[in-house]
């Protein structure tokens, strides 16, 4: 049980271990520095394949597919639900994994496949290789993907690419509150709202990120 928590082992005499995460980014910049244009499409792990966000995952990714954009998502639930849309649409499906005690593993439908120990590294790889993030419902870690992004583009530590969270009904909820609370209380500003763009049609969020986008 002990191992599990992996950035606690990094002590000062294990200083060693600092190869292992230089490998691991190492490995992921050579596997996907030649990707081209891409979207990550995070979300939950634990959503079912007869869940109607499941489908409409899918069908997101296929989309982005014929448009020529790589996918670059997950594991489990709606990130297989992306993989598979992409890999049946013919295009390239990247599935960056992360190691759990439960929930995540690897699904068939990526045809690239890279398994990471560390968050920080794969969390990398997900917002440097990406020109637009596609946010899907989920729980704790897709938060935590959504606010990384949201901080990184506030900071212009990256590119304003969209920002596009996918289900009003899920997500209507959250940004009323960052509008109640954060922005009421000038904790951000007027001009990082529209860094969160809310969006339901399939089509209308791939056509969002072409007007960004330039091949």
């Amino acid at each position: 049980m002990e191992k599990q928590y992996l950035v606690d082992e990094i002590r000062l005499g294990e200083s060693w271990r600092l190869f292992k995460i230089m490998g691991e980014f190492v490995d992921g910049v050579e596997s996907l520095h030649e990707v081209g244009p891409a979207v990550s499409i995070f979300g939950s792990a634990r959503t079912k394949s007869s869940d109607p966000i499941f489908l409409k995952t899918e069908q997101i990714a296929a989309l982005f597919v014929k448009q020529n954009f790589a996918v670059i998502t997950g594991g489990g639930g709606i990130m297989e639900a992306a993989n598979k849309g992409a890999a049946e649409a013919g295009g390239k499906s990247i599935g960056l994994n992360i190691e759990l005690p439960f929930e995540q593993k690897p699904n068939p439908h990526a045809n690239l496949q890279l398994n990471f120990h560390y968050f920080f590294i794969r969390k990398v790889m997900f917002v440097k290789y990406a020109s637009a993030y596609i946010i899907m419902p989920g729980g704790f870690g897709t938060l935590d993907e959504l606010f990384e992004a949201v901080t990184l583009i506030q900071t212009q530590r990256i590119k304003p690419f969209p920002l596009i969270m996918v289900d009003s009904d899920y997500w209507s909820g959250l940004v009323e509150w960052v509008k109640k609370r954060l922005l009421a209380e000038k904790l951000i500003s007027p001009a990082d709202m529209d860094i969160l763009q809310v969006m339901d049609d399939p089509e209308e969020i791939v056509k969002t990120v072409q007007k960004t986008i330039i091949f």
